[in-house]
C-alpha cells in the first residue's frame, strides 16, 4: 500500500467531531501499513470551514482538497460531493477514536457514521 493523507475532524476532547462541514479542528495523518502518524493538525475558522468554504463556490481549493481522505461522524451529501469532485473521499463513522477509526477505514471495515441532520446544519448547531 502506499502512503495516504487521511484527515480526521476532531473535538476539543480529540474525539471524532459530529460534522465535516462545520468542524474548525482536523488532525492529519501520513497512514500506511505500519500504521498512520499525526502530520499536522488544521485549524479554521469559522469562515475557512467546509461549508462556508463551500458554500462561497470561489472555485478555490480549500486544504482538505489536498488529502486522500477526510473521516467525520457525520457529513451533508454537498460536502461529500465537493470533496469528492477533488478527489478526496469523505466518510462518515461511528467510531470516536480518530487512530482507531483511520486503522478501520484503512482495513476497509469502517463502521458507517448516523445520517447527516440538515435542519441542525441549517440552524448552525454543530
Amino acid at each position: 500500500m502506499t502512503q495516504k493523507i487521511i484527515a480526521v475532524a476532531v473535538n476539543q476532547d480529540g474525539t471524532i467531531a459530529a460534522h465535516a462541514g462545520r468542524a474548525s479542528t482536523w488532525q492529519v495523518y501520513a497512514a500506511d501499513e505500519s500504521g498512520a502518524e499525526l502530520a499536522w493538525t488544521l485549524d479554521l475558522t469559522e469562515f475557512g470551514s467546509l461549508h462556508e468554504w463551500h458554500v462561497r463556490g470561489d472555485g478555490n481549493r480549500h486544504p482538505l482538497h489536498y488529502v486522500d481522505a477526510a473521516i467525520a461522524a457525520s457529513a451533508g451529501d454537498g460536502v461529500i460531493r465537493r470533496l469528492a469532485e477533488r478527489n478526496t473521499e469523505l466518510v462518515t463513522t461511528s467510531e470516536i477514536s480518530p487512530q482507531q477509526a483511520i486503522a478501520a477505514y484503512l482495513a476497509g471495515k469502517l463502521v458507517v457514521g448516523l445520517p447527516h441532520d440538515d435542519q441542525q446544519c441549517l440552524k448552525g448547531h454543530h
